[in-house]
């Protein structure tokens, strides 16, 4: 078992602290490590209860004495805090808000101002999809339908999980308040502890008579034909988030949303580097001694026309601004380059008539490079070998 960290390790602030700095210290280490903001994290989960529990001690100024006169060694120091009322592991954190909902006032998690509790309401699972996408697609932005097996509000409840003209009633385990409340005996003396009721789940309500249909859920198995609009500039990997698109939630609660995993289709003339696009250009030998105007494809479908000198060698590139893919909005603005890389052609069989030509530049100074050129590209290779 890990050792306890001091309390005020936990927290980061000094012994002499005043309530409001523990106060303002706890808020922030609690919101950070929140469940919702880390889930299935194991790790933040225990520093949430690691906080409360010092946050618990510390702030209140008896037991706060007790704890710095005597430490984890002191009568009965041995709890700190009991998290037992809300289920070890599987508690909802949002029960460790509601016990300090005077500093968790406006905030938004789970709806705690003031120290009231807001009752709860069922959250609808996430769906995911995959979508393959063409550069074409990502370059514009697309909008696709998908049709969606998914939770559906009942039609025979309308999402209620009541049988037509039945209604609700308050919950008599927690009265209507959605919580119930755990009283122990600890060193500090009586403590109270709350957590979500386990009759109604924190709605307040049960329903009286259960949809025969969905028996009381709410939600049935559908379809759904969903729209959805992808950005521009999206790229492999990257999620898109469509909030109140997946699951319905249970007696007309909140819906999931579904998480669209972008893939891109391999492309037959771009090859995507970032939002750069990389084009290799194969000039024929004629052109790229004697130059001349060669046009360029861009992913819209035009043509650029660039003109190119003499003596284009092979290996040269080319970038022409702001011709590539768009940057995702929030991410930047602007579009990435056009890259054209070049290579020249020479042909394996040659006819006879081609032959003679070529063999009349054989002997060429010109055709054979200047010494310089000769010297730089050996020594290239040389540094390379060493």
């Amino acid at each position: 078992m890990a050792q306890k960290r001091d309390y005020y390790e936990v927290l980061g602030v000094a012994k002499g602290a005043t309530e409001d700095e523990i106060k303002k210290a706890y808020r922030k280490i609690a919101i950070k490590y929140h469940p919702d903001r880390n889930p299935g994290d194991k790790e933040a989960e225990e520093k949430f209860k690691e906080a409360a529990e010092a946050y618990n001690v510390l702030h209140d100024p008896k037991t706060r004495q007790q704890y710095d006169q005597f430490g984890f060694d002191g009568p009965g120091m041995g709890g700190g805090f009991d998290f037992s009322g809300f289920g070890g592991a599987s508690m909802n954190m949002d029960d460790i808000f509601s016990m300090f909902g005077d500093i968790f006032g406006g905030h938004g998690f789970g709806g705690f101002g003031g120290g009231s509790r807001r009752q709860q309401q069922h959250r609808g699972t996430d769906l995911r999809l995959k979508v393959k996408l063409t550069l074409e697609e990502i370059n514009t932005g697309v909008t696709k339908k998908f049709k969606v097996r998914k939770d559906v509000p009942c039609p025979h409840c309308s999402g209620s999980g009541a049988e037509k003209g039945s209604g609700k009633e308050t919950c008599q385990t927690c009265h209507g308040s959605g919580v119930i409340t755990h009283t122990t005996q600890s060193i500090f003396g009586m403590m109270q502890q709350q957590s979500v009721c386990p009759v109604c789940g924190g709605s307040g309500e049960v329903i009286k008579n259960k949809c025969t249909h969905c028996g009381g859920t709410g939600i049935e198995k559908g379809e759904e034909v969903v729209e959805i609009t992808i950005p521009a500039g999206v790229a492999a990997g990257m999620v898109v988030n469509v909030p109140g698109k997946g699951n319905a939630g249970k007696n007309n609660g909140v819906n999931g949303d579904i998480q669209v995993f972008i893939d891109e289709e391999p492309h037959e003339t771009f090859v995507r580097d970032g939002n750069d696009l990389i084009y290799n250009l194969l000039l024929d030998f004629p052109t790229a001694a004697l130059g001349g105007d060669i046009e360029i494809p861009t992913i819209e479908g035009t043509k650029l026309k660039v003109k190119l000198d003499n003596g284009t060698q092979p290996g040269k590139t080319l970038r022409l601004r702001g011709k590539g893919l768009p940057v995702v909005q929030g991410y930047g603005s602007g579009k990435g380059d056009l890259v054209v890389n070049i290579s020249v052609y020479i042909p394996k069989t040659l006819s006879r008539e081609e032959k003679q030509t070529i063999e009349q530049f054989r002997n060429s100074d010109n055709f054979k490079g200047d010494k310089q050129t000769r010297d730089s590209i050996f020594q290239k290779f040389k540094n390379y070998f060493n």
